[in-house]
Order: C-alpha cells, then sequence, then structure tokens
C-alpha cells in the first residue's frame, strides 16, 4: 500500500502526524502564521513554465544525440541529459508532496510518468520518500539511515563484513565516487519493486515505461554510436544523474543528529532538529530544487517550492522563538559536516587495523 505524501496541515480533518501523534501547539501555531501568510497555495505558473522548460531540454538533448551520430560530443549530451532528469527528478519530489496537483489520482498519474522519463519507479519511491518523512533520521523507521553501503552509527559499522566492511572504513573518501553508482542503484531498486511489489498503483504502466525507458537509454546508444562510446554514454547518463541526485540529498540530514530506537520527539523538533538548510542564492534553489530549504520543506511538505524562500524567515524567527535549534550553513560547509560525521563512524574500523597491523607477530 502507497502512503501519501499530502502534508498533513492541507487536511483540516487531520489532528495527528504520520507517526500518529496529535500534533502540539507548537507546530499549530506556526501552521497558522503559515496559512495567514499564504505561502499554502498553489502555484500552477512556476509549474507550468518548469514543466516546459524541463520538457523542452529533454527534447532537445535526444534531438541532439540523433544529430551528432557517432560522435564523441556525445558525452556531453549525456552529462546534459542526466543533469535534465535530475531536474525531472526534483519536479517528480514536487508532484509526490501534491505541491503541483493536489488530488492524489492526478499526482500518481503525472509522477508515473517519471518512470519513463527517469526510471524510476513513482509508486516505490512514494512509499519509502513517505516513511523518511514521518521519521527522518531515526534508526528505527527511516529507510535513508538504515543499514547499506553507507554506515552511519558505530553499530552499523561493525556489522559490516568482507567489502563492505573495507568500504565503510574509508566511506568519507569514497562517499563522492560511490555516488556515481546511486543511479544504477536506483534503477534497481525500481525494477525490483515493479516486479515484487503488487500494491504501486499503476504497477504494469510503471513497469512498460521502466523497459521503454531501458531500450531508449540504453538500447539506443548501441544503435547509433560504436560500442565503446556507447559504454561511454551510458556511464556518463547514470554516473551524472546519481551523482547530481546524491550531491543534492547529502547536505540535507547526513551528519545532524540520529533518534535513536524508542526516541520520540514532538513532531515540530523532529522535523527541523535533524534537518540542514544550505543558504544561497536563487541559483542554489534552482541547482538543488528548492531542496536547500530542507527544514522548511519537511515542516510543510505541500508548501509549493518556490516559495520555500518566504516560508524560511518565518520559520526560522519561530524557532528562536521555541529555542528550537535551526541549523543552517553553506554547500561546502554542509558537506564537510556530512563527511566529517561519516569519517568519525568510519574510525573505529581503521583504529582496528592500524592495531592489527601493529601487533607484533606471534
Amino acid at each position: 500500500m502507497t502512503l501519501s505524501l499530502v502534508d498533513p496541515t492541507t487536511a483540516p480533518s487531520t489532528r495527528r502526524n504520520a507517526d500518529g501523534d496529535v500534533r502540539g501547539s507548537d507546530y499549530a501555531a506556526l501552521s497558522r502564521r503559515v496559512r495567514q501568510a499564504g505561502l499554502f497555495e498553489p502555484t500552477p505558473g512556476f509549474y507550468i513554465g518548469l514543466s516546459t522548460v524541463l520538457l523542452g531540454l529533454f527534447v532537445a538533448g535526444w534531438t541532439a544525440f540523433a544529430l551528432l551520430g557517432d560522435s564523441w560530443y556525445q558525452l556531453l549530451v549525456a552529462a546534459g541529459l542526466a543533469i535534465v532528469g535530475a531536474q525531472i527528478a526534483f519536479l517528480g519530489h514536487d508532484i509526490a508532496h501534491r505541491q503541483v496537483f493536489r488530488s492524489r489520482r492526478a499526482a500518481e498519474r503525472a509522477g508515473a510518468l517519471g518512470s519513463l522519463l527517469i526510471g524510476l519507479t513513482y509508486g516505490w519511491w512514494q512509499d519509502k520518500h513517505t516513511r523518511h518523512h514521518a521519521n527522518p533520521n531515526h534508526l528505527d523507521h527511516d529507510p535513508d539511515v538504515g543499514l547499506g553501503v553507507i554506515a552511519w552509527t558505530p553499530e552499523q559499522a561493525e556489522a559490516h563484513r568482507g567489502l563492505g566492511r573495507f568500504l565503510v572504513r574509508w566511506q568519507a573518501y569514497l562517499f563522492f565516487p560511490l555516488l556515481l553508482l546511486e543511479g544504477i542503484h536506483l534503477h534497481i531498486s525500481s525494477a525490483r519493486a515493479v516486479i515484487t511489489d503488487r500494491g504501486i498503483p499503476h504497477r504494469r504502466l510503471e513497469g512498460f515505461f521502466l523497459a521503454v525507458y531501458a531500450l531508449v537509454h540504453v538500447g539506443l546508444p548501441f544503435l547509433v554510436l560504436s560500442p565503446l562510446k556507447a559504454v561511454l554514454f551510458v556511464v556518463v547518463l547514470q554516473g551524472v544523474f546519481g551523482l547530481y541526485l546524491g550531491c543534492s540529498f547529502a547536505p540535507n540530514h547526513k551528519g545532524m543528529p540520529l533518534l535513536q530506537p524508542g526516541e520520540k520527539l514532538d513532531y515540530l523538533r523532529r522535523q527541523v532538529l535533524t534537518a540542514r538548510n544550505v543558504y544561497g542564492g536563487r541559483w542554489l534553489d534552482v541547482l538543488f530544487g528548492g531542496l536547500n530549504f530542507q527544514i522548511e520543506h519537511h515542516l510543510f511538505p505541500s508548501v509549493p517550492r518556490a516559495r520555500l524562500r518566504q516560508l524560511r524567515p518565518i520559520v526560522k524567527e519561530y524557532c528562536a522563538e521555541r529555542g528550537v535549534a535551526y541549523h543552517e550553513t553553506g554547500l561546502i560547509a554542509s558537506y564537510r559536516e556530512a563527511l566529517t560525521h561519516l569519517h568519525h563512524v568510519g574510525e573505529q574500523l581503521r583504529v582496528g587495523v592500524k592495531a592489527s597491523e601493529g601487533a607484533p607477530a606471534a
């Protein structure tokens, strides 16, 4: 069953958050301020313009591919298509949060098109992302900090074996190179979900779209390009796509406080204390698809992306009034904080290796 990513504050009958807790007065008071400022109002003009530009760039990219033929310049086309694909993913993210369409059915139908354009299953991602929003950085409930290639806690680090243990040991140094594989990982996870999860809405349609995506983005290069150029085209396309998405997601929560099993906070503090904003000009809003306003987005996920910059001072001022730590930093500093945390988690494994290497032979 797919959960809804709609902001509960837009549903008057909803009095509990996604975790089942009654919303406290702190969040309710902030929500009233946001509503009075008119920031929940939709921005159809923004999304019509954005969709038109992205669709135009997508078509332009594949037109350039057709015109260039068997050329090394196709690698630049691949990089460009990857960037456009990541921007389409950001748009799909907004659709999932009902920023574009208030109707769930319309959002699901529009989101399913993402399977055709970027090869990701909307239904699978929506369920995963909803669980993240309900309990960000919670070790029991947030799938984004579960046991995986990257270890977020010393306990997770110790659970790794073999190659995984080596990767965790040096994960701060390997983090960005590993992001080059993130696109492939997302495609594989999407395909697996379509095959195994019968609860995904429009499952058969999304499966068909995934197959078309693979034929175009993998098969077509081998029909037009020499084998070497075709391989490199696919590598660049998927590598840049994964790296771009990963670099956009990394500053959001990595290196921020992790909630331990059984630990609970009220909704306001759960969302604010575990998130990090990245400040910068409007160019950063475009580059990150609005995810640089991570605190505001987590508090009010249905507020349209174009209004998040207006929302920020309201939330920041309110947090100061309530004594809730509101963390924002520059782009480079955000990466430094995330990598410092990863380096610290892997430290115990590095120390163990050094100790064993320095031990006298028996």
